[in-house]
C-alpha cells in the first residue's frame, strides 16, 4: 500500500529545541507539528531530555520468546535488510527491525556502533518506542503508522542530536501493524534518498508477507530490489570482486545507450578507460570508498560526458571480504546545475528592473534588448557603478538561455596568475596546491548558460590567448590536462576601460577585442542622465525606509536639486550608498533636505539655488549659466570651477570655448 513520506525540511531546529526545553513551549511553525506534538507527549511521559544513557531491554529469555512470535516478520525482512545493507554500504549506519511494541528484533550494519553507543538502545531486545526514549523515528512510525525521518535536534533527548533515523512501518496482509524497519546513523552519513529506499524495502517486505508459496519469495524479492535500483535517479552499477557486472539500473543503461544483455556478465573495464578502471580496482583492493571521482565511460559512439562517481566496496559481514562494488554516478553537468542552483549562480534581473526614463538609458536598454534576442558575444561598456552586471543579467534572462546558469567572474578581483585556472579549471597535480581531483572552471559551470566576464580589460595577456581560443572553438582544456571538453556558453564581457586605447598600449589583444566587440552596449553614467537621479533617489529612499522601518515626513526640493548638481563619479552605486547613509542618520517623522547629505556632496554643490522655468531654458543654456555662475563664485579659478562642476579641466576649457565664455569674462 502507498505511504506518505514525511521528512525534515527545517535545518534551523536547534534553537527551537533549546527554546522548548527552557520554556516548555515555542512559537508555532518553528518545527513540524508532528515533532512538536511528540515533544509534548515526551514531556508528559516524564522523560529526561538530558539523560546520559537510556537502557531499556528484555532478558535473553524474553527476547527469544518475542522473536519466536515474530518469525514470519523477521524471515521475510532479513533478505531486504541484507540488500539495504549492501546498498548503503556505510560503516556508520545500522539497519534495525522492531516489533509493533518497539522492541528491536534484529539489526545489521556496523557492529561497533552497538558496542560504542550501547546506551542509545541500538541493540537487540532494547525498546525504542516514544514512551521509552522520547521523540524518535521508530517511535513516531509506530504512532502515526507512516514513514518518517527524524533528524538531529528533532529528537527529544539530547544524546540523539548527532543522529538521523529513517523509519517505515510494516503491515501484514490485513493492514495490521507488525513492526518497523529503520536505518540509523550519524547525521552526515544519512542521505535524503535513504527514506525512499527504506519505504521501497518495507513495501517489498509487505508484499513478501502476502505470498503463500516459498518458491515465489526469492523472485519477488529480486523484483523489488530491482525496482529500488531502477527508481534511483542516478546511474548504478554493481559488480563482483572480479569486476564482472552483476546489475545495472535504468538510468545507467539509458546513459550508456545499451541493454542489460550488452553488459551483464561482462567485465566493467569494457566500458571504462584504463585510468578509470584502475580507480575501481583500487577501491576493491584497498576496501576503501571513493567519492566524487571524475571518470568517462566508453560507448559505441565514443566517450561520454564526464561523470561524478562514488565507488562503494561491498563487504561480507562474516569474513569482511570484498564481494564487489556498487558504482553510482551522475553526469557532471547535472551536478554543476545543482551547484549553481545552491550557490545562486542564477540571473535575477530583467530589463524591467533597470530604472530610468532618460533618452540615454532607453537607448542602452534598446540595444541590450536586441543583444538578448541573439546568442552573440556582447561587450558592455561603462564606468564603474553604472549597473553593467544588471544589464548582463537582463540580457541573459531576455534570451533563450533564461533559467540556465549565469556565472560571474570579475577578472580584476582575483590574482592575475589565477584567472586562467578560474576560467578553465585544472587537473589534479597541475601545480603546487592544486586540489585533489582537480577543479572545475567557470566555463564548465556555465555550460548551457552564460558567463559574465566583468572587468575584462584587466585580464592578463596569456589568459586572453586562451579565451580567444575558447571563443573560436567552443572547447576548453583544463590547466595541466589534455582532455578537450566541449562547452556551450554565451559570453558577455564588461569593462570600464577604453579597450581600443588598451589595444594601442599593448595591454589588450586586438583580435580578442574584435571578437568581443561584436555587439557593444554603452551604458551611460549617472551624470549623463541627471533626469534619472530623482527616480533612483525615490527608489532607494523607499527601499531603505522599509528595510530600516523608518517613517519620513517628506522630501524637500533642495534635496533633489543638490543630488542633481553632484557629478556622481561612483554612479548609481555611489548614489545608493549616499541614500542609505541619509536614511540611517535621519530621525522618524523628519523632512529630508539637502542638509542631510554628507559634507563631501554639499561641498561640490555650492551653486546658489536658481529658479528656472524649464520651458524657457534649454539644457545648453542651463549648462552655460552654471559655468558662468561658478566662475563668478570662484573668481575665475578654473581648477576649482571644474572640481565643483564635477568635470575635468580640459572639458571645462572645451565648454568655455563652445559657449564663448572667455570673451564674456573679458
Amino acid at each position: 500500500m502507498e505511504k506518505e513520506m514525511i521528512i525534515c525540511g527545517d535545518e534551523k531546529i536547534k534553537n527551537p529545541w533549546a527554546q522548548f526545553m527552557d520554556r516548555a513551549y515555542m512559537k508555532e511553525g518553528l518545527v513540524r507539528k508532528i515533532i512538536y506534538d511528540s515533544w509534548i507527549r515526551s514531556k508528559d511521559y516524564g522523560i529526561d531530555p538530558f539523560v546520559d544513557k537510556i537502557k531499556i531491554s528484555l532478558t535473553d529469555k524474553e527476547l527469544h520468546e518475542r522473536y519466536e512470535c515474530c518469525t514470519q516478520l523477521t524471515k521475510r525482512a532479513k533478505p531486504f535488510m541484507d540488500s539495504l545493507n549492501k546498498i548503503v554500504g556505510s560503516s556508520n549506519l545500522i539497519i534495525r527491525l522492531t516489533d509493533k511494541e518497539g522492541y528491536v528484533l534484529d539489526f545489521l550494519g556496523d557492529g561497533t556502533l552497538v558496542e560504542k553507543y550501547g546506551e542509545l538502545n541500538l541493540y537487540k531486545g532494547c525498546n525504542v518506542k516514544e514512551e521509552s526514549i522520547g521523540t524518535n523515528a521508530i517511535g513516531l512510525a509506530l504512532i502515526i503508522e507512516e514513514a518518517i525521518q527524524v533528524v538531529g535536534e528533532e529528537h527529544y533527548c539530547k544524546i540523539y542530536h548527532n543522529w538521523t533515523s529513517s523509519a517505515c512501518p510494516i503491515r501484514d496482509e490485513n493492514d495490521n501493524l507488525m513492526g518497523v524497519l529503520s536505518i540509523t546513523g550519524v547525521s552526515y552519513e544519512v542521505h535524503p534518498h535513504t527514506l525512499g529506499m527504506l519505504m521501497a524495502a518495507a513495501q517489498a517486505i509487505e508484499n513478501e508477507l502476502k505470498l503463500e508459496k516459498s518458491n515465489k519469495q526469492l523472485d519477488l524479492a529480486n523484483k523489488h530490489f530491482h525496482a529500488i535500483m531502477e527508481s534511483i535517479s542516478e546511474g548504478l552499477i554493481c559488480t563482483d570482486n572480479e569486476g564482472i557486472v552483476m546489475d545495472i539500473n535504468l538510468f545507467a543503461r539509458r546513459f550508456l545507450k545499451m541493454k542489460e544483455a550488452d553488459i551483464i556478465g561482462k567485465n566493467i573495464k569494457s566500458i571504462l578507460y584504463k585510468k578509470d578502471y584502475k580507480k575501481i580496482r583500487g577501491s576493491m583492493s584497498g576496501c576503501k570508498k571513493m567519492e566524487e571521482e571524475e571518470i568517462y565511460f566508453k560507448t559505441e559512439k565514443g566517450r561520454t560526458d564526464p561523470c561524478i562517481v562514488d565507488i562503494t566496496p561491498i563487504k561480507v559481514l562474516a569474513s569482511n571480504e570484498i564481494e564487489g562494488v556498487v558504482i553510482t554516478f551522475k553526469q557532471e553537468k547535472i551536478v554543476h546545475k545543482l551547484v549553481n542552483k545552491i550557490v545562486g549562480a542564477q540571473a535575477r534581473f530583467t530589463f524591467h528592473d533597470i530604472l530610468g526614463q532618460s533618452i540615454n538609458i532607453k537607448s542602452a536598454k534598446n540595444m541590450a534588448s536586441l543583444a538578448a534576442t541573439t546568442d552573440t558575444t556582447t561587450l558592455l561598456l561603462g564606468e564603474s557603478g553604472v549597473g553593467k552586471e544588471m544589464f548582463a543579467q537582463a540580457i541573459h534572462n531576455g534570451g533563450e538561455r533564461s533559467g540556465k546558469p549565469f556565472v560571474v567572474l570579475n577578472c580584476g578581483a582575483i590574482p592575475r596568475d589565477l584567472v586562467a585556472s578560474e576560467l578553465f579549471g585544472y587537473v589534479e597535480g597541475a601545480f603546487t596546491g592544486a586540489k585533489r581531483g582537480g577543479h572545475h572552471g567557470k566555463f564548465e559551470l556555465a555550460d548551457g548558460g552564460t558567463i559574465f566576464l566583468d572587468e575584462i580589460g584587466d585580464m592578463p595577456l596569456d589568459a586572453q590567448v586562451s579565451l580567444l581560443r575558447v571563443l573560436e572553438t567552443k572547447q576548453i582544456v583544463r590547466i595541466g590536462g589534455h582532455e578537450v571538453i566541449p562547452i556551450d556558453v554565451r559570453v558577455i564581457a564588461a569593462t570600464h576601460k577604453n579597450l581600443e586605447k588598451e589595444v594601442e598600449r599593448g595591454n589588450f589583444r586586438e583580435d580578442l577585442f574584435y571578437r568581443l566587440n561584436v555587439m557593444p552596449v554603452s551604458i551611460p553614467s549617472l551624470r549623463e542622465r541627471k533626469e534619472d537621479v530623482s527616480i533612483f533617489a525615490d527608489y532607494f529612499i523607499n527601499k531603505f525606509t522599509k528595510n530600516m522601518n523608518k517613517d519620513i515626513k517628506g522630501i524637500d526640493k533642495s534635496f533633489y536639486k543638490a543630488l542633481k548638481r553632484y557629478s556622481w563619479p561612483g554612479n548609481v552605486r555611489e548614489l545608493q550608498n549616499v541614500i542609505q547613509l541619509v536614511i540611517n542618520m535621519i530621525s522618524d517623522r523628519e523632512y529630508i533636505t539637502k542638509n542631510n547629505l554628507p559634507n563631501h556632496i554639499l561641498e561640490k554643490t555650492l551653486l546658489p539655488d536658481i529658479e528656472l522655468d524649464e520651458n524657457l531654458y534649454s539644457l545648453e543654456d542651463m549648462e552655460k549659466m552654471a559655468i558662468i555662475r561658478t566662475l563668478k563664485i570662484t573668481k575665475n579659478n578654473l581648477a576649482l570651477t571644474a572640481k565643483i562642476l564635477g568635470i575635468g579641466r580640459s572639458t571645462l576649457y572645451r565648454k568655455m570655448d563652445k559657449y564663448l565664455i572667455k570673451s564674456v569674462l573679458k
